[in-house]
This record gives structure tokens, C-alpha cells and sequence, in this order.
């Protein structure tokens, strides 16, 4: 089951989680919300918010490009929607670069939902965001490497029946390729 990630979107979800916090976030906290808030919309109506591929990873489950995105920082000559809303990290913080920054990308749905797992998460800071996620049933220790989480093992976890499940395989095979056809 794979996603169209949304680079926009993405920088949209984590400007506004920054902005929730109402200082600069930890990176790895960063990372573990949106993971969980991506997860969480997954679980919730059969797609996440951003797209983005999940992946398992030493310190646990992640979004694969989101995470590259910050490691990799602000190419030159490369368009990053991620570094109009946010600066660079700085050792292990991300912050705003403005305080007034749109969410045009981002249903209620998908506000409500990033606004919730702030509020349900946010308070066990970095090393407790990583102890939670490493104890998801989709998560498996990488070795090292990382490994991916296919979305239906999630689905499969949350109770879906076999009917939803292919429905919503469905729902996600019609975006990607009408992305592609578009693109």
C-alpha cells in the first residue's frame, strides 16, 4: 500500500506542531509525532496525512522522506517547501522561521488530528516518544538499517475488516496513479 507524499503538507504538519509547542522541538520528537499523527490518521479514515512512507529505524519508526528532509538540510537549487515554514535544525532543535505560515494544505480533520497526538504525546519529550514507538506492534528492530512498515499491517492492527482494508488499498492504488497520470 504506498502514498503520494505531499513535501507541502509535510512541512505544513510539522510547522504547525512546532508551533504548538511554542519553542523550538527536539528533531526526534518532531519525527515521532508526525509519525504517530500520520499513523493516527491511518488508523482513523485509511490514509495518513503526509504520505509518506513508514519505516522502521534504530530509534524507531519513522517517515522515511521527512526524515531524510531534515538530515539532509536545505539544498541549494533544490524547491523545499520544508524550509519555508522551518529553519535548519540546530544541533537537535527545529524551529519556525515565521510565526504566520499556511495550513491551506491541511484539512480541520488533519489539524484536529496533529492537535491531539500533540496533546496526547508531546509531554514524554524525546526519550519517551522513542520507548512508545518502539513498542508498536509494527515496529521491528532494523539491525541497524531500516526496515519498511507496510500501512496494512497498521490496519490489520486497529480492527479493520478484510473489506475495509481492500477499500481502502483501492482508495490509495486510484491516488497514486492518478498522481502519476497528472504529474
Amino acid at each position: 500500500m504506498e502514498f503520494v507524499y505531499n513535501p507541502r503538507k509535510a512541512a505544513q504538519a510539522a510547522a504547525f506542531l512546532v508551533q504548538l509547542n511554542k519553542r523550538p522541538i527536539s528533531t526526534l520528537s518532531l519525527i515521532k509525532l508526525l509519525y504517530l499523527a500520520d499513523r493516527k490518521a491511518l488508523a482513523t479514515r485509511g490514509r495518513p496525512i503526509t504520505g509518506d512512507r513508514m519505516v522502521s529505524m534504530p530509534h524507531g519508526p519513522v517517515l522515511s522522506m521527512i526524515y531524510d528532509e531534515i538530515k539532509l538540510g536545505n539544498i541549494e537549487g533544490l524547491n523545499q517547501p520544508w524550509y519555508e515554514y522551518l529553519a535548519e535544525r540546530q544541533g537537535n532543535e527545529i524551529a519556525l522561521i515565521k510565526t504566520n505560515f499556511p495550513v491551506g494544505e491541511l484539512s480541520q480533520f488533519e489539524r484536529d488530528i496533529l492537535a491531539d497526538t500533540f496533546a496526547q504525546y508531546a509531554h514524554l519529550g524525546p526519550a519517551g516518544l522513542r520507548q512508545l514507538t518502539h513498542a508498536l506492534p509494527e515496529y521491528e528492530d532494523p539491525q541497524g538499517s531500516s526496515l519498511p512498515i507496510e500501512p496494512l499491517t497498521i490496519l490489520k492492527e486497529q480492527g479493520w475488516s478484510e473489506t475495509e482494508i481492500q477499500e481502502a488499498l483501492m482508495d490509495s492504488r486510484q491516488e497514486v496513479f492518478l498522481q502519476r497520470i497528472t504529474a
